[in-house]
């Protein structure tokens, strides 16, 4: 069972997906303004939030970060605007995933189960362990990396593709397997370069003379510290 929020203003989308939701065993709360949202997040505490951008007195693009700024839960953004810009700005802005309307409960109930995934709980973080490429450390439990003793400042997503790439050192992953391990999507290969280009820049890669992301075009990308001479 996972704790679902339902920030949605129209009623009969609220009410269908409530009902689909809690049939399928799941508790759910809702609302249907961004604020009323908010105060259900600090109070009910759920597991993952569904967030439409349609509400009438806050935008969907401002409660995120919002949401962002008071807890680190997935978020499930519900759009009605199949616009990739639009996806790719909300996912840098700490979105974990979305939707475009109309969407089928099904699809939206796997993708809560993927973002759980991806956020992990405690008992994947007691697996996991530090790994270390070169000057690189990424320590998946503690969703902390530092490149030379010196910390990084990564997104959510960041963090997640750098953990995968870290935990295959020294092999080229193509874009659709960061999709399909991170993203646990098979579409929009767009957003995994917006994010590459977001990680590279944080580690200090010159983009003709990487450190650590080299690219192999019309293949994928490979994390390997070239100072090191090996991963």
């Amino acid at each position: 069972m996972v704790h679902v929020l339902i920030i949605e203003d129209d009623p009969g989308i609220r009410t269908a997906l409530t009902r689909a939701l809690q049939a399928r065993g799941h508790a759910v709360d809702s609302a249907p303004d961004g604020l009323g949202g908010l105060q259900s997040l600090l109070t009910q505490e759920p597991e993952a939030v569904i967030l439409d951008l349609g509400l009438p007195d806050v935008s969907g693009e401002r409660l995120l970060g919002m949401i962002r700024a008071a807890s680190a839960v997935p978020v499930i953004v519900a759009t009605a605007r199949d616009d990739e810009d639009l996806i790719v700005k909300l996912l840098d802005a700490g979105a974990d995933d979305y939707v475009v309307k109309p969407y089928d409960p099904a699809q939206l109930e796997a993708r809560v189960r993927a973002v759980l995934r991806r956020a992990g709980g405690p008992e994947d973080e007691q697996r996991s362990v530090a790994v270390t490429v070169g000057g690189l450390t990424v320590d998946p439990a503690r969703r902390t990396a530092e490149i030379d003793g010196r910390p990084l400042d990564l997104t959510r997503l960041e963090f997640d593709v750098l953990a995968y790439l870290a935990q295959n050192p020294g092999r080229v992953v193509s874009r659709k397997e960061l999709l399909r391990e991170v993203w646990q999507r098979t579409d929009s290969a767009r957003t995994v370069d917006v994010h590459l280009s977001w990680l590279r820049r944080k580690l200090g890669d010159d983009p003709e003379s990487p450190r650590f992301l080299h690219v192999h075009r019309g293949v994928g990308i490979m994390l390997e510290d070239a100072r090191a001479g090996s991963a």
